[in-house]
């Protein structure tokens, strides 16, 4: 069940809040070994994604559901915010969300070209004949 741009920003604002904040609460355990820093990585390309979907909610909330997101700012200052939360976590965890965020980000643009592009109609072209 779908719901409106309004109330998917209420949600992905509040599971912005909870990863970030898992992550720090998480910090020790996350920055203990090498395959828990990756999973740190991985959790800031969750928040990239969270904050990602804040955003574009929040826009087409405000502006209308034609407008779309840009590289700049949208998807760059999300990209800060998960690398600075990652930051946070461990050195190596920044590397593995940058890494895990371009993946997501490739999936999502992906995914939205299919979803919202429309197809372009056919055009049949006549040829006049000779007498």
């Amino acid at each position: 069940m779908p719901v409106s741009s309004g109330v998917s920003f209420v949600l992905s604002s509040i599971l912005t809040v909870l990863v970030f904040s898992g992550m720090q609460i998480y910090k020790a355990p996350l920055a203990s070994s090498q395959i828990c820093t990756i999973l740190g990585g991985y959790i800031g390309s969750i928040l990239f994604m969270c904050v990602l979907t804040a955003i574009g909610n929040l826009e087409a909330t405000i502006f209308g559901k034609s407008f779309q997101q840009k590289l700049f700012p949208e998807v760059i200052f999300s990209l800060i915010v998960s690398l600075i939360a990652s930051g946070l976590v461990h050195r190596v965890a920044t590397t593995t969300c940058f890494l895990f965020s371009m993946i997501a980000l490739y999936y999502i643009n992906r995914i939205s070209q299919e979803t919202y592009t429309v197809p372009a109609p056919m055009v049949s072209v006549h040829s006049k004949k000779r007498k």
